[in-house]
């Protein structure tokens, strides 16, 4: 019998579990998924629980449920790759052997990798949001806050859904608004790229957001140290910002095994073919998700792409033919503004967010890179189809490859 091993099962590796074991013989492929733990994040509602739109309970659940039947499920860390021999150690002493690797191991945040940034007021005056465990925390600080210098921070890029550090900012100024205490908050927005966000058009548009938000933008800063003491963040080139309060998005690295297994870049991320997701380690390994290389966004409406890319080629291989399918970077992501109304942008690796109607042409409903109620909702209701269609390798009515039709240059 033959076997396909995922490694990961988040997002991208629940989706493939899924399209693999609806396509396979069973009596001719086993299918074995390894993750560390037996509970699935709904991680885009990490950015709610502040706020008190979602509480954690909202968002967490058992992973085994989202899995098909039928297929190995391994729960256990990795501790290393050894892709001469075709096998995996686990932290659990189990040694997996594979046909074909799927390595969907994501990306989390490390906060250690800055100076300063863990310590004493960690949870205190430091907050993340991009854990279970800082959401819920940075929840209960923000109930009872007064006000003072709200500083948002991204240490370095590449983020896991790079929008959502701007969604916060725009959910903060709605937040202290019905609140009551908007006029005790200074918010300043602090990133190390030269604008608002990774493309020049969005980030022109979400710089103004900012700017009508009375949301101050310090770009091109990038950290090298937080001083708990003082209360301020510097600058490798020693400029300084205060703060009272510090929402920070630290280093984003893949998992300690690819480090381990010695084909990681310094950030623990896979080398991967942008187009065909084969990694460039050895021609059975692909990877998806989080844990590539690739020049594209960290986030769950990418993995859904990729998934639909990577399961066409593996078939390909399968079937002894080189992969077909390309994928070109599409990436779709909603962006929460507050009060109610939210933004869609929609690119891949060539083209920039543009304006138009989403996905039907001139129908929409939802219209990009403009502020609607509707866009909003396609947010909220985003959660559902997640759950019930997307985890599930559900064929939804998105292609996988960027499409024009809609868009206005």
């Amino acid at each position: 019998m033959k076997k396909i091993l995922i490694l990961g099962a988040g997002t991208a590796g629940t989706i493939m579990a899924n399209k693999l074991a609806g396509a396979l013989p069973r009596d001719e492929w086993q299918i074995t998924i390894v993750d560390r733990d037996e509970t699935h994040h709904y991680q885009p509602g990490y950015l709610f629980i502040p706020f008190g739109i979602y509480t954690p309970g909202d968002i967490v659940k058992p992973r085994r449920d989202y899995l098909p039947r039928g297929i190995d499920v391994v729960i256990s860390g990795l501790e290393i790759i050894e892709p001469d021999q075709n096998r995996v150690r686990l932290q659990n002493g189990r040694v997996l052997g594979y046909d074909f690797l799927i390595i969907a191991t994501g990306a989390h945040p490390v906060p250690g990798q800055t100076e300063g940034l863990l310590g004493d007021e960690w949870q205190r005056s430091i907050f993340d949001f991009y854990t279970l465990e800082g959401a819920a925390a940075l929840a209960r600080r923000l109930k009872h806050w007064e006000g003072g210098r709200l500083v948002i921070n991204i240490v370095e890029m590449p983020i896991k859904c790079p929008v959502a550090p701007l969604e916060f900012a725009f959910l903060a100024d709605w937040f202290f608004t019905e609140q009551g205490i908007r006029k005790n908050v200074e918010i300043e927005y602090v990133t190390p790229l030269p604008g608002a966000f990774t493309k020049p058009k969005a980030s022109a548009l979400l710089g103004d957001f900012l700017d009508r938000k009375n949301i101050k933008l310090a770009a091109d800063f990038s950290v090298g140290q937080v001083d708990q003491g003082g209360r301020k963040i510097v600058s490798w080139d020693n400029r300084e910002i205060g703060y009272d309060l510090l929402i920070t998005i630290p280093t984003n690295m893949g998992d300690e095994a690819i480090a381990r297994s010695g084909f990681g870049d310094e950030l623990n991320f896979v080398p991967t073919d942008k187009h065909t997701l084969r990694s460039k380690v050895k021609e059975n390994i692909f990877v998806i998700g989080d844990a590539t290389d690739l020049p594209a966004s960290k986030a769950g409406s990418v993995a859904h792409f990729e998934a639909d890319i990577l399961f066409e080629n593996l078939l390909d291989v399968i079937d002894g033919r080189e992969p077909r399918a390309k994928f070109d970077g599409h990436a779709n992501c909603f962006i929460e503004s507050g009060f109610n109304k939210g933004l869609l942008i929609d690119f891949n690796y060539e083209t920039e967010p543009l304006p138009g109607k989403f996905p039907l042409p001139g129908v929409g409903p939802f219209s990009l890179l403009e502020e609607t109620k509707m866009n909003h909702y396609g947010k909220m209701m985003f959660r559902w189809v997640y759950w019930n269609l997307l985890l599930r390798g559900a064929k939804l009515p998105i292609e996988a490859e960027m499409t024009m039709a809609g868009k206005r240059r």
